[in-house]
């Protein structure tokens, strides 16, 4: 409280004390925090390149087809550097992946001895091939469409309905609605929670991968057992 000149009080709210800038959530300590703080930035810094899209759109050909890491791993980064591109970058990922899907099938229907077996040997799952085969028969639909939408290695069935024939309209709309259903979901899902959502992910960076790499390994074990 002060007085002015002609001698009236005046109230004088205090100023609050500047905010200091919030520290970014600590991520897991020692060699394997490290480790995964030095993965997690360079990914961050990949997702922001300026060929990343081209990135996503290879890795997302590759995974539908031949290799055994899924998209999300740059997708989820570059949506978060991004969030305005959300549904672009969901959109090419889906493209990429179904145009993969189509170079798998294409792998099963004409170049299955030279390409597509070994593949099927490297997932353990050539001795469950004509069970899968028989599968498909009835009921090919669904099977591309689960295998798109979860951590199943997705290439084993689009190499499978290549051998079996699968009417390709029907494998190509499985695909697209499987395939852009997951990656739409999670683009939207950053898109929506966005910057606390990051937080929760540096916060438990450690937690994550390793449910990320029991997940992935999941669904190599489910090809090997349960086909």
């Amino acid at each position: 409280m002060r007085r002015d000149r002609r001698g009236r009080i005046c109230y004088h709210r205090p100023t609050a004390p500047p905010r200091t800038p919030r520290e970014p959530a600590p991520l897991a300590t020692g060699v394997t925090g490290t480790v995964l703080r030095g993965l997690y930035d360079w990914t961050m810094r990949l997702s922001a390149h300026p060929h990343a899209l081209w990135a996503l759109a290879a890795i997302s050909f590759a995974e539908s087809s031949f290799f055994p890491i899924p998209p999300d791993v740059l997708l989820m980064p570059m949506v978060l550097a991004a969030r305005r591109r959300a549904w672009l970058i969901a959109g090419v990922c889906t493209v990429a992946s179904v145009a993969g899907a189509f170079a798998g099938y294409g792998i099963g229907a004409g170049l299955f001895d030279l390409l597509g077996k070994p593949i099927l040997e490297f997932y353990h799952a050539a001795d469950k091939f004509d069970w899968v085969r028989q599968q498909y028969n009835e009921n090919g639909v669904l099977i591309v469409f689960s295998a798109g939408f979860s951590p199943i290695p997705y290439k084993v069935f689009t190499i499978a309905s290549g051998v079996t024939g699968m009417d390709p309209l029907s494998f190509g709309l499985a695909s697209v609605v499987s395939r852009g259903a997951r990656f739409f979901l999670v683009a939207g899902l950053l898109w929506w929670f966005g910057e606390p959502i990051r937080a929760f992910i540096e916060k438990h960076l450690g937690k994550l991968t390793l449910l990320f790499v029991v997940l992935l390994v999941g669904g190599f074990v489910a090809i090997r057992y349960l086909l």
